[in-house]
């Protein structure tokens, strides 16, 4: 069971990364869905009027965030170690989605994946793995 709710996370986002426009739309069960609504995608795009790569790779990251906290809690501390990204399509300028699948959470480390989606395209846009340090005071109890 979920520590965190999708409304948890949405106030946590919100307090302490207040200049993010992310929404957490679902969390627990081992993964999550945030969506950053492109009202004014303008900061979001690079030339050719496609979602720029570090826009896609901050969904990623913040996804497997929202993952693991919902599955520990308000873990503030923990840290990306590894994020590896792959551009597999162009994303059109409407809505992206970001859905978080976490594999295993460990002692020390959570993994997982996260795969990026334009909001209405079936085909992914992007692809990432990652790898979270989770803090020592907020593991799993073995």
């Amino acid at each position: 069971m979920a520590k965190l709710s999708a409304q948890q996370l949405q106030q946590f986002l919100d307090k302490e990364f207040p200049q993010s426009n992310l929404v957490i739309e679902a969390a627990g069960e081992m993964g999550s869905r945030i969506r950053l609504p492109m009202k004014d995608a303008a900061p979001y795009l690079r030339p050719g009027g496609t979602i720029s790569g570090p826009t896609m790779m901050t969904m990623a990251d913040t996804a497997m965030y929202m993952a693991i906290m919902a599955e520990l809690g308000p873990v503030a501390m923990a840290v990306t170690t590894n994020l590896n990204i792959n551009f597999i399509s162009k994303p059109s300028p409407v809505d992206m989605i970001a859905e978080a699948e976490l594999f295993k959470i460990g002692k020390r480390l959570a993994l997982g994946e996260v795969r990026v989606y334009s909001e209405g395209k079936a085909e992914m846009v992007a692809h990432a793995t990652c790898t979270y340090a989770i803090p020592e005071s907020a593991a799993p109890s073995a």
